[in-house]
C-alpha cells in the first residue's frame, strides 16, 4: 500500500532517498546549475513536505515552496529508480497539486534539467498539464534548466 504524507524532510529513513536525488541531481548537471535543496533547507518555514511510503518504506518525496500568496515552486521530487516505471511519481505530482491547490496557490512552477537524463522528468510534466515558461522567482537564463509553470 502507497501513502503520501506531510512529514519532516530531516529523517534518519529519509537519507538514502535525499542520497539518491543529490547523486541524479549531480550525475550530469554542472554545480552551478543545480538547484535542489539539502535536506535542512526544505525544513524551512513556507515549504511543504511530503514522503511517499510502501510499507512504511520512505520510497518518494516532494516539496511545494511559497513565492507569493498565489504561487508555489515543487521542489525536491524523487522516486527510487529501482520502484520507477509503476506511476510513483504521476501519484506524488497529482499529491503535489492537489496540496498546493488546497493550500490556496493558483499557480505551481518548477524548474528541472535539460539533459536527456531529464526527459521522463519533463514528459511527466507535460503530460500534467505543465508547459515551459521562462525563469521566475530567483532563477536566471540558464542553458541546463527547463522552467514549466501550471495554472492550478
Amino acid at each position: 500500500m502507497i501513502t503520501i504524507t506531510l512529514e519532516h524532510p530531516v529523517q534518519e529513513d529519509l537519507a538514502l532517498l535525499h542520497a539518491r536525488h543529490h547523486a541524479a541531481m549531480h550525475a550530469d548537471t554542472p554545480p552551478e546549475s543545480i538547484h535542489m535543496l539539502p535536506p535542512d533547507a526544505l525544513a524551512a518555514p513556507g515549504i511543504t513536505f511530503f514522503v511517499m511510503r510502501e510499507e512504511g518504506r520512505a520510497v518518494g518525496m516532494g516539496a511545494f515552496k511559497r513565492i507569493d500568496p498565489s504561487h508555489a515552486e515543487i521542489k525536491s521530487m524523487h522516486v527510487l529508480m529501482e520502484l520507477r516505471g509503476r506511476g510513483l511519481a504521476r501519484m506524488m505530482l497529482a499529491h503535489l497539486i492537489t496540496e498546493a491547490q488546497a493550500a490556496g496557490y493558483s499557480r505551481l512552477s518548477l524548474e528541472t534539467g535539460a539533459q536527456p537524463s531529464f526527459e521522463a522528468a519533463r514528459a511527466l510534466y507535460l503530460t500534467a498539464g505543465f508547459v515551459e515558461c521562462g525563469p521566475f522567482e530567483g532563477y536566471g537564463p540558464d542553458p541546463n534548466s527547463v522552467f514549466m509553470t501550471l495554472a492550478v
